[in-house]
């Protein structure tokens, strides 16, 4: 049964487009308007007619092919591969006959696009499916072809869960009689972001994370115990980026029942189910049960709805959200959430970096409109000023140069999304200039290499200096420099010395970081360098701190006394996050001023400090709410 706001759009493609353009369908799957036609060649033909409906409804249109156009897809296949240059190196060929879209996975997209997009329009033309082109990686990814075949494998179900998605998007509108905000992670502490925004209508999250650092359970994970409705009833989840105390709670809402839309950006949906997968063979191999399974993380990537920067979606009928660009991760977005018509609009900063780094370009700091500023303050204390980047990478050199000259080894623990990347750009930049030692090795541990790879399949949300060596097929994560290391490698690696390591997780909290730590701690040659947040409890945070020694047990279930006599070095300059100076430079110059704002993601005492210096600074009434603190917003 058609819905009255389905009608509307009907009535004025009808108006809009000649009867000789062949419509035969119009469809809106979630955000956006498919229109199929018995005769695409019109709307190439007449590219106003898209223009004049984009207009219109304000809407991104997508023009497909009527069903009864679709060729076999065999035939289909070869004739594709007969149209695009050779030169595009076509990986891959997938049919979403329910989109009636082809899925071409090319190392050159733009070959396939064509001049003016004709080589595009050709295949649409001759074999019906309208192409959907994506970048191969520069280096084969097992998580991509996953969830890329997995995309296709659900396009029938996925189109059912866009066309469910509208029809509650696009129900009757009402201006809301009050919006609220309740913390529910993340609010005086870093780790299990998750917020709720609520109006008379709606009820979405902000993120849905784990405390990955938490020293008991019941730090671990967001209150959703404190909702006082079934999560069926959620109208959408909003996704900033993809670390874990971000993104690593949200297969569970699915396992709990909820099924609607998780807004992302691309990259974010991708680097998230990578982490999401690795949390589960990590907690398998260590004999803990895991709060949700693969199965959930599947469901989850059915119900992504991936949205570029500066792209303005309808989430519900009171709700629309706008992603900018964050400089924190890949693909990583600030949320301004335009609630009501007008009637209040918030900007969410999630995790930012205000400064210098050699991933991506500068963060945005420019709104339509904004009354609440909710802003994170990881290294908001006065005391939080970070020396200047090229100091630190100085620093880093010598460090290393040192350790290496010594036999020893350098252990870099890092984020596998983010500091893994921006680390390897510095180091392949000393390997360009000559200022490594040519016995030394690096190696690349844990779920950095596949990490790495899915940054090449997105060059356009990288620095334009980096984009274009992508580009070039001069990618520097796939530099000689960067060897893949196995942990059946880690003993020898370690033994031969003068080996730099890259490994995950960034805290030490698991994975091959910490069986490396385990390894190396006792030999004094040995460096560990901290270059990324190290949260309160982690075992990254009492090493920083000088712990000296810990029981460990051994692979035969043993338990032995490990003394750490390795040099331990800090290097605060790496950081994705603004330090306390980049933050002020953040609220000074973010436009147009906001009339509140709420501080999170620090730590307690950082987020009053800053919230009382924000206040007496800038004149903006600041607050640092707690967990399940509610503030009315209007």
């Amino acid at each position: 049964m058609e819905f009255q706001y389905l009608k509307e759009v009907k009535e004025i493609v009808q108006a809009t487009v000649p009867e000789d353009a062949g419509v035969s369908s119009v469809d809106i799957e979630g955000p956006e308007i498919a229109v199929y036609t018995k005769n695409p060649k019109a709307f190439h033909d007449n590219e106003s007619y898209v223009k004049a409906l984009a207009q219109q409804l304000k809407k991104k249109i997508n023009i497909r092919a009527d069903k009864s156009l679709l060729m076999d897809e065999k035939e289909a296949k070869e004739k594709i591969l007969r149209i695009i240059p050779e030169d595009a190196k076509v990986s891959d060929v997938q049919f979403m006959e329910p989109f009636s879209e082809v899925m071409i996975e090319a190392l050159k997209p733009g070959l396939v696009i064509g001049n003016g997009g004709q080589t595009s329009k050709d295949i649409i033309i001759q074999t019906g499916s309208t192409p959907k082109i994506v970048r191969s990686p520069t280096q084969p990814s097992e998580i991509l072809v996953g969830i890329r075949r997995h995309l296709v494998k659900y396009a029938g179900e996925r189109k059912k869960i866009l066309q469910e998605t509208a029809r509650k998007i696009y129900s009757e509108k009402c201006q809301p009689s009050w919006i609220r905000l309740t913390p529910l992670g993340g609010f005086r502490q870093v780790g299990r972001s998750c917020i709720m925004v609520e109006t008379r209508k709606t009820k979405i999250l902000l993120d849905c994370g784990v405390n990955v650092a938490a020293q008991s359970p019941e730090e671990e994970y967001p209150y959703l115990d404190a909702i006082r409705f079934p999560l069926t009833e959620l109208d959408a989840v909003v996704l900033s980026h993809a670390h874990m105390d971000h993104c690593g709670f949200i297969p569970y809402l699915f396992k709990m029942g909820y099924r609607g839309p998780v807004y992302c950006t691309e990259p974010t949906r991708d680097l998230s189910a990578l982490l999401l997968f690795d949390a589960i063979e990590i907690s398998a191999k260590e004999n803990k049960e895991h709060p949700f399974s693969e199965r959930d993380v599947k469901e989850m990537l059915k119900y992504c709805i991936t949205r570029e920067y500066r792209e303005v979606t309808d989430i519900a009928n009171d709700i629309r959200i706008t992603f900018h660009n964050a400089e924190h991760i890949l693909g990583s977005g600030s949320v301004h959430l335009h609630i009501g018509e007008g009637a209040h609009n918030l900007v969410y900063s999630a995790d930012i970096k205000y400064g210098f780094t050699r991933l991506f370009n500068n963060v945005d700091i420019n709104y339509p409109r904004l009354e609440t500023l909710v802003l994170e303050s990881t290294y908001g204390a006065k005391e939080d000023v970070k020396p200047s980047r090229e100091d630190t990478e100085a620093q880093l050199l010598r460090v290393m140069q040192e350790t290496v000259s010594q036999g020893g080894n350098v252990l870099l623990p890092v984020f596998a999304v983010g500091r893994a990347q921006e680390l390897q750009l510095v180091i392949e930049n000393y390997y360009r200039k000559g200022l490594l030692d040519p016995e030394t090795k690096v190696y690349i541990d844990g779920l950095t290499r596949e990490s790495s790879a899915i940054h090449t399949a997105y060059p356009e949300y990288l620095r334009t200096i980096v984009q274009k060596r992508v580009l070039q097929n001069d990618s520097p994560f796939t530099s000689e420099l960067f060897q893949v290391a196995k942990p059946e490698d880690r003993d020898n690696i370690i033994k031969q010395g003068k080996s730099i390591i890259l490994a995950s997780s960034g805290m030490l909290t698991g994975g091959a970081s910490l069986s490396y730590f385990y390894r190396m701690a006792e030999n004094p040659v040995n460096t560990i360098i901290f270059v990324g947040y190290q949260g309160e409890g982690s075992m990254g945070r009492k090493v920083q701190q000088g712990l000296k020694t810990m029981p460990i047990t051994e692979n035969d279930g043993r338990t032995r006394k490990l003394n750490v006599n390795m040099r331990i070095e800090t290097l605060d300059g790496f950081s994705g996050h603004s330090d306390r100076n980049e933050l002020v430079a953040y609220m000074r110059n973010l436009k147009p001023k906001p009339k509140r704002a709420l501080i999170n993601h620090g730590e307690a005492a950082k987020t009053v400090e800053l919230s009382r210096y924000f206040s007496a600074k800038f004149m903006v009434p600041s607050q640092s709410i707690r967990n399940l603190d509610t503030v009315r917003l209007k």
